[in-house]
């Protein structure tokens, strides 16, 4: 099956897949990802690897979107990701996104998490989109609040006791 890529000024973003592996083991070993969204016992490529292919693709099979690679139009270079997740204990679609360190600060992320947001809306029908971020993720906050995502409240993951802020956007009719 096809799936869908997307493009902004600046940027592709595509799903990820398995040769992407090496860049999401350095994504989910980056400091502020281990700090922000988890450690997720990704310790070798091949451990990313295994991860893309039981909860990645997965997804992306079974819903049509997932995880996309956010990747320089100007060098080609992997940045970072922003996508849909159907996420365990999170009633609704989650919209996220996380950037290897130099490329913060540059607009990448909302640029890229812009498009997503739009393309839930616009291609694949999905009504409400979430989101959800720990207490000290400020400039997390910030881009969801750009996004025009409103806090919502809070809650609590199965198996993570960290209680997490969730914001919320409907589609606009």
């Amino acid at each position: 099956m096809k799936y869908k890529t997307f493009e902004t000024e600046r940027l592709l973003l595509r799903p990820t897949t398995v040769e992407d592996a090496e860049f999401i083991y350095e994504l989910m070993n980056s400091p502020k990802w281990l700090k922000y969204i988890g450690d997720r016992n990704i310790r070798s490529v091949e451990d990313a690897a295994t991860y893309i292919q039981e909860r990645m693709l997965k997804q992306l099979e079974r819903l049509g979107y997932s995880n996309y690679t956010v990747i320089t139009k100007a060098g080609g270079e992997k940045i970072g990701s922003s996508g849909l997740y159907d996420r365990e204990g999170l009633e609704g679609i989650d919209i996220g996104f996380a950037f290897l360190p130099q490329y913060e600060g540059k607009g990448y992320a909302f640029e890229a998490s812009h498009r997503i947001k739009q393309a839930a809306f616009d291609d694949f029908d999905i009504e409400v989109l979430k989101a959800i971020t720990i207490k000290d993720n400020v400039s997390s906050q910030k881009l969801l609040e750009k996004l025009g995502l409103v806090l919502e409240g809070t809650m609590r993951l199965p198996n993570d006791p960290e209680e997490l802020l969730v914001y919320t956007i409907e589609k606009s009719t």
